[in-house]
């Protein structure tokens, strides 16, 4: 990762690039320039850490780098699992692993972890197509 800091008036051509409408505002972009998360406005620095870890693990997916993905989201969840990250990270997890081993009995798994410790979450809603029992287990 290399850090690059931008002056809203000394450069304004790199805010109309990336379509920066609000300050702060960091982009993590992968090797090729192309963004690939974004984070904007102030957070506190515990979140903000935790932000910044969410964008390594989604560049490392949508790098198709299931391992490392899976691995930075479950630090987020081990780390930080009162954050409000926590729900996103453990189903991007569950898709990451999903990807790697290609066994569809771990979405279910997701759908379960995700209902029990965040069930008012947005991400729970969306990994409940998962929860279908016609989707088998393993034993």
């Amino acid at each position: 990762m290399v850090p690059a800091s931008v002056n809203i008036k000394k450069t304004p051509a790199a805010f109309h690039r990336f379509e920066v409408l609000w300050t702060p505002t960091v982009l993590l972009l992968d090797s090729s320039g192309k963004e690939r998360y974004r984070i904007e406005g102030y957070l506190p620095k515990e979140e903000f850490a935790v932000q910044l870890e969410s964008g390594l693990a989604r560049i490392a997916f949508m790098d198709k780098q299931w391992d490392e993905a899976e691995c930075r989201y479950r630090n987020i969840v081990q780390g930080h699992g009162s954050s409000p990250s926590a729900a996103e990270a453990i189903y991007w997890a569950g898709a990451a692993k999903y990807k790697r081993t290609n066994d569809h009995t771990v979405l279910p798994l997701v759908s379960e972890e995700l209902e029990k410790r965040f069930p008012n979450s947005l991400w729970t809603r969306r990994a409940s197509i998962w929860a279908d029992r016609r989707l088998e287990r393993a034993s």
